[in-house]
């Protein structure tokens, strides 16, 4: 038995994964990464079995944002040449959630570029998702920025079941990243959102000239944070944007990634999210030994894998498709 099982079999007895241990994943040889995926798939299937949660994006609102995040490409000092448009209105939220339906994704994520949203951009949100429930009863997730106390507690009495605020990096790496609101404000915001009644969806993005000991402090305070649910993302350079040439990542590298937040995180949705189809290429079908959740479609300014392509990895890999109902019995 590898040494990578017996980890595993310690994580699924309950017990955690040492920084060393952690680190020592990010190590691992090129030459074990099939034991070492074999072992978080251990960890995956105990928890989720062969079950693929599938979740789609809507862009509901795009540029205009007055932070200045290096890695986006909407951010205000980003000269990507990308297109601009304040909140859409509540037919095209419900237009794309119908897509969804259709497509059979469970979760339809709404996400707006800002530091947060305005009281009317809220309105919108509401009434979108309240016809949403309605019509298909979908997973709603929102993703608005920075919440006021009181609009947390509107979107969560209209039906939005998570909320998603990336913590995006370490704390010891944020102020390289941006500077226009702090790592405690992203924070701050999970913890609102928890205290909502919502459920706290959060992340990373990986390959921002981080440290190995950044990526391990990502999985570990995203574990302290208690999220539900953690996208994986992997940079998606922009050119226009301060992280524009940042090429640190390869598919091997990354695949470790994912099984080190699988092995840090064992009961929680661990999502490939953004800039898996240029930093996994063609390892991607892998990746899902580690994650149990992938997004399909586009994503907010870059495009992302055909969907009949993303359909047809999972049918080959042998995993199922978690169904619309399936999703609504859960949250029954």
């Amino acid at each position: 038995m590898s040494n990578w099982m017996v980890l595993a079999e310690q994580v699924i007895a309950g017990n955690e994964i040492s920084n060393e241990e952690a680190l020592g994943i990010l190590d691992c040889p090129d030459d074990d990464i099939l034991p070492l995926m074999h072992a978080a798939f251990q960890i995956r299937k105990r928890y989720f079995g062969k079950k693929v949660k599938l979740n789609m994006i809507m862009n509901a609102k795009s540029g205009l944002c007055p932070e200045n995040c290096g890695y986006c490409s909407q951010s205000s000092i980003s000269t990507a040449p990308i297109t601009e448009y304040r909140m859409v209105d509540k037919e095209t939220i419900v237009e794309g959630a119908k897509r969804a339906y259709e497509m059979n994704v469970g979760t339809y994520c709404i996400v707006a570029s800002g530091r947060g949203p305005s009281n009317r951009d809220v309105d919108k949100v509401v009434e979108a998702v309240k016809e949403i429930k309605d019509s298909y009863g979908l997973k709603v997730c929102a993703c608005l920025g920075i919440l006021k106390p009181e609009q947390a507690l509107r979107l969560k009495e209209a039906g939005v079941d998570r909320y998603n605020h990336n913590i995006n990096t370490s704390a010891s790496n944020h102020a390289n990243i941006t500077t226009s609101h702090t790592y405690d404000d992203r924070v701050n915001t999970v913890g609102m959102v928890k205290a909502s009644g919502m459920s706290p969806c959060s992340g990373v993005i990986v390959g921002m000239k981080e440290t190995r000991q950044d990526v391990v402090d990502m999985a570990s305070s995203l574990k302290a944070l208690d999220a539900d649910s953690i996208p994986v993302n992997f940079l998606h350079a922009i050119d226009g944007t301060p992280l524009e040439g940042t090429k640190e990542l390869n598919p091997l590298y990354c695949l470790k990634v994912l099984a080190l937040f699988r092995f840090i995180n064992p009961t929680k949705e661990i999502r490939i999210s953004g800039g898996r189809e240029v930093n996994l290429r063609s390892l991607q079908p892998l990746g899902l030994f580690a994650a149990n959740s992938v997004f399909v479609g586009d994503y907010l300014t870059t495009a992302g894998q055909e969907e009949s392509e993303d359909y047809r990895m999972l049918r080959d890999l042998g995993f199922e498709i978690e169904s619309v109902e399936e999703m609504k019995a859960s949250l029954a």
